[in-house]
């Protein structure tokens, strides 16, 4: 009886998975989920109660996880001293970034859907939540670095968010435009060694010479 009941779940989440990117979550028909799913309304009722609950099942977890694993990536950082802080916060960052393309990619369907189907449900502001996230923390870094006496250079709040989301911006763009997996992981160096560059300067931080 469980394994049925676990066979059913499966199949109404494989058919939400796609009515869900290919119609985004506000178009998306249960009717249709649970046709194409080969099960009866009923029973589809007794795993979810609504196509809310049905979106948080498919994408829920990623949505989740990608921000946990920007998180851990932040606290590690802030657990080095300043000093190193200032000489590894491009590889952290790179490595950061790299780490949330593969995890993007593992769950390729489920990112596609976050990013281009969850208007109108809890899960549409990832791109905020990230670009708010990734400001706090160039904000604190800014004052870990004026501590060490480097200069600090302020940026207009809106150029600032302009700027930060776009980098986040650039990397959703990999899974959504299915870039094969080989270039998009070098895209992502580029992008994060540009946009490195482009704060740095911005902000007048001194980046180490990794060239030596």
């Amino acid at each position: 009886m469980a394994n049925d009941e676990a066979l059913t779940r499966e199949k109404i989440l494989a058919a939400a998975r796609a009515e869900f990117l290919d119609k985004g979550f506000r178009d998306a028909s249960l009717r249709s989920i649970v046709k194409a799913a080969g099960v009866s309304t009923g029973s589809f009722y007794w795993h979810y109660e609504n196509k809310e609950q049905l979106f948080e099942a498919v994408v829920g977890e990623h949505y989740r996880h990608i921000m946990d694993m920007y998180d851990r990536c932040i606290e590690a950082f802030w657990k080095l001293s300043k000093e190193e802080q200032s000489k590894q916060m491009g590889d952290i960052s790179g490595r950061c970034m790299l780490k949330m393309y593969n995890y993007m990619h593992r769950c390729k369907t489920e990112f596609k859907i976050l990013l281009t189907g969850a208007d109108g449900t809890g899960f549409d502001n990832m791109l905020h939540e990230l670009t708010e996230r990734e400001i706090a923390s160039t904000h604190r870094f800014q004052e870990h670095m004026q501590e060490l006496g480097m200069p600090r250079r302020e940026m207009s709040p809106e150029l600032e968010h302009i700027i930060t989301s776009g980098m986040f911006a650039g990397l959703f763009e990999l899974i959504t435009h299915d870039i094969p997996v080989r270039k998009a992981r070098k895209c992502v160096q580029e992008l994060h060694d540009f946009y490195t560059a482009g704060f740095a300067y911005s902000l007048g931080i001194t980046l180490p010479d990794t060239t030596k």
